[in-house]
């Protein structure tokens, strides 16, 4: 199993400074991959505090592809809602030259109703039009230089069009799929190279969510071994011994323990997350303290360490 870290992005502590302190150090680490998140905005009054001063994610990922040389870089999750096909298709094969190659592009459906009210997307047939969405953005990346690219669909006509540059990696950027409901889970095996798991996700029965993508990629006519399974670890370090403790929650001892867990499930990626513990990013966390928590976490989970 590959190991990654998500860089600062919730919170006082999310800032240009430490999330280049914190990539650069997980290169160094030898770290698999980087990976951000997306929360355009919160309702005036959140009961949930644990989405705060999130960054652009893409633009974020640009600011560090200029900052590394390895390491790749992914965003769990943008929402297709909020985007059109060619205004996605255009950022990321930028984004993925700017990068040398190095996106791995995470997508979802969105559920804060607050959002897709604010940027005008209906909530309604998100399965649907999430279907119809990747495949105006394969065909927008598909083709040769000057070669036209069109779509139609039911949601989405994309009239005969240029849009270069198409992106470096070949066939396509990897593109992972969010959700944790079946028909989620299913789409994800039908159509994406992989799932990308939630924070919310229950990490003890992630096996199972693994299981219907592999059938459904199976149902399909694809490879299940060529998949890929990346977690989001919303990890919280704590001392050891607690009594009914979460996965994730403990000693970086218990935690590597649990990363081993993953794995033995079919988790072929975790990324370790420090961005939903509030005592990383929640309103009274100390921001220097919060990166001192992010530099010991790097080193107790480097691969290999």
């Amino acid at each position: 199993m590959q190991i990654g870290f998500a860089v600062p992005v919730s919170g006082a502590w999310s800032t240009p400074e430490n999330q280049v302190r914190v990539a650069r150090r997980a290169e160094e680490l030898g770290y698999h991959s980087l990976w951000t998140l997306q929360r355009v905005l919160n309702p005036a009054a959140p009961s949930d505090e644990t989405y705060r001063r999130v960054p652009d994610p893409l633009v974020t990922l640009a600011y560090l592809a200029g900052h590394t040389a390895r390491v790749r870089l992914g965003v769990a999750v943008l929402n297709l809602p909020f985007y059109s096909p060619p205004m996605l298709a255009k950022q990321a094969a930028t984004l993925d030259h700017v990068s040398g190659g190095r996106l791995d592009l995470g997508l979802g459906l969105g559920w804060m109703r607050e959002e897709f009210a604010a940027v005008g997307a209906p909530m309604e047939h998100r399965g649907a039009r999430a279907e119809e969405f990747l495949a105006a953005l394969r065909a927008l990346w598909s083709g040769g230089p000057g070669e036209p690219s069109e779509f139609h669909g039911e949601f989405y006509d994309i009239p005969p069009v240029v849009q270069e540059p198409k992106p470096l990696q070949t066939p396509e950027i990897p593109i992972l799929l969010g959700g944790g409901a079946e028909p989620a889970l299913r789409r994800a095996g039908r159509l994406a190279a992989g799932w990308v798991s939630s924070s919310r996700a229950d990490l003890g029965a992630i096996g199972r969510s693994i299981g219907i993508v592999r059938e459904a990629a199976e149902r399909a006519g694809r490879d299940p071994s060529a998949l890929r399974f990346v977690c989001r670890g919303a990890v919280r370090v704590r001392p050891a011994g607690r009594a009914g403790r979460r996965p994730l929650t403990g000693s970086a001892e218990e935690i590597r323990g649990d990363f081993e867990d993953l794995a033995a499930q079919g988790v072929t990626e975790a990324f370790a997350d420090l961005n939903f513990d509030p005592e990383v990013s929640g309103p009274d966390a100390d921001t220097g303290a919060a990166m001192d928590r992010a530099l010991r976490a790097l080193d107790a989970f480097a691969p290999g360490g």
